[in-house]
């Protein structure tokens, strides 16, 4: 047996989405590794291939640490840059970013295909420590790198440094600005269901939904970008809505009509003062008409300013890029 060039292409195929409402993925780059494998020759085209032995790469011996966007109260160590989302609400489909311009976007592994939004950062350097929003994703982000807004990094340091390093962790129960809210989405029915859930203040676990309160509760699938989706669909409702977030604070609240693009805004808060669970009140946004659900929700981002380094970095991320497959071999 000898050793062969190879071609290890990941093939992703979800069968929870429609094709039409798949969003378009971040950039990716093309797997390619060297191991050990079996020739076979597929005649029709004239190719040689090489299978890969069932072995992980050798750039991912030794890593094990799954996506996951920071929690707890770990400090972790890194490096920040910035950008600017032009207003826009990023990957995490925001209606906006925040009024206070005060936001991050995290690379993939950090991002966990949607699971960190929402959450919080506390993120300290050379100037001071900042408060952010994670709203979006750095396609080209090694874990520990931050990619802040314009105004977070002048917080934290001089923009004409570019590139510092940085330590951060996450916020645990940061204060709220506001009860829950609920946008369903563009598109949906009786036949298809998907929610954003808005002011949940810590990463969310789980969204759950029922019609009647005899009804079994149905999980929705979170997607990469933030939305809760029931691709059989829910029910024409009114429905109830059950949130989890990653520290065991779940709220409830009934009343959310099937109204898509439409903000609606409960009185029931994620945690810390409890409101009575009211009928919500949808927002003055117009509603959409049609059931075909809408086409790619927020794009992947692409920086339209990010910062470059005029002063090299010291800071080492605390942890090292997912190796589940060679996606994130090194090069």
């Amino acid at each position: 047996m000898t050793d062969a060039s190879v071609v290890d292409i990941d093939i992703d195929i979800d069968l929870d989405r429609a094709p039409e409402v798949r969003p378009r993925s971040s950039s990716r780059s093309m797997p390619w590794v060297v191991a050990t494998g079996v020739t076979v020759v597929a005649a029709a085209l004239g190719l040689t291939l090489t299978l890969r032995s069932g072995s992980a790469p050798a750039c991912a011996a030794g890593r094990t640490l799954a996506a996951a966007p920071p929690t707890g109260t770990a400090t972790h160590s890194g490096k920040a840059t910035f950008y600017d989302s032009n207003g826009g609400g990023g990957n995490c489909s925001n209606p906006a970013a925040p009024a206070n311009r005060l936001y991050v976007a995290l690379g993939p592994t950090e991002y966990s295909a949607g699971a960190a939004c929402g959450g919080f950062l506390d993120v300290t350097g050379p100037k001071g420590t900042v408060r952010v929003l994670i709203m979006d994703q750095c396609p080209e982000c090694a874990p520990g790198h931050l990619d802040l807004s314009r105004e977070a990094f002048a917080r934290i340091a001089e923009p004409v440094q570019g590139l510092v390093p940085v330590t951060y962790r996450a916020v645990v129960n940061p204060p709220l600005p506001g009860p829950l809210t609920f946008r369903i989405k563009e598109g949906a029915s009786q036949f298809w269901f998907a929610v954003r859930v808005g002011n949940h203040g810590n990463p969310l676990r789980s969204v759950e939904v029922r019609q009647r309160d005899s009804d079994p509760w149905r999980p929705a699938a979170r997607q990469d970008y933030n939305y809760w989706l029931i691709p059989s669909g829910a029910g024409a409702g009114p429905f109830t809505i059950r949130v989890s977030d990653v520290y065991g604070n779940r709220a409830t609240v009934g009343g959310i009509r099937m109204a898509p693009g439409q903000v609606q805004n409960s009185a029931v808060r994620m945690y810390g003062p409890a409101g009575a669970a009211t009928t919500p009140r949808p927002s003055a946004s117009a509603r959409p008409s049609g059931n075909r659900p809408a086409g790619t929700p927020t794009p992947a981002r692409r920086p339209a300013e990010v910062a470059k380094a005029s002063a090299s970095a010291t800071g080492t991320p605390s942890t090292q890029p997912v190796a589940a497959n060679a996606r994130w071999c090194a090069g």
